[in-house]
């Protein structure tokens, strides 16, 4: 195809997006979305020591300020174990801190687990509503947060004070 060609293929496509509406020629996610295989490569066990026995889940790290501040937004297609892991918290490091998160373009209910620094649960906020900005916070400095799908700490018994652990905490 010639550059002219293809040209005119590009500005029939901006026209045609233009006239049927943005939505129906985008997935609705940012530009710099992460592919679901990408995403699939980089997780890591997290395991949940509970009274209810032990639960592992396959967790997306979130390391950078970039990450973080994206978590699992626009993300739709969690499974069971899915989880994010937020390590180092804050991204930028640095003691403990309090954290405050939102579920502001995210459609699936989380349960926000918050992780002290010797890797016992502080708190849960369980079942998070979709799409909120009010914020949800630990309520306590901690160390990390792993996001899972909304009840299944309920589900499997996880519970504040139980232990967290991950290749690379020390724990």
């Amino acid at each position: 195809m010639t550059n002219g060609l293809i040209r005119a293929a590009l500005a029939a496509a901006a026209i045609a997006c233009a006239g049927i509406g943005a939505s129906a020629c985008s997935t609705g996610e940012p530009a710099n979305a992460v592919s679901a295989d990408d995403r699939a490569a980089a997780r890591i066990a997290v395991t949940i020591e509970s009274t209810g026995g032990r639960h592992v889940f396959q967790a997306e790290p979130a390391r950078t300020r970039a990450e973080q501040d994206r978590g699992l937004m626009y993300r739709a297609d969690l499974g069971p174990e899915s989880a994010m892991l937020f390590f180092p918290y804050p991204a930028e490091g640095g003691p403990p801190r309090e954290a405050s998160f939102w579920m502001k373009n995210t459609p699936t209910p989380l349960d926000i687990i918050f992780i002290r620094a010797d890797g016992t649960i502080a708190t849960i906020a369980e079942n998070t509503v979709p799409f909120s900005e009010a914020p949800v916070t630990s309520g306590e400095p901690v160390a990390a947060v792993l996001e899972i799908v909304g009840g299944r700490a309920s589900e499997l018994g996880i519970a504040e004070g139980d232990r967290v652990s991950w290749p690379g905490s020390g724990r």
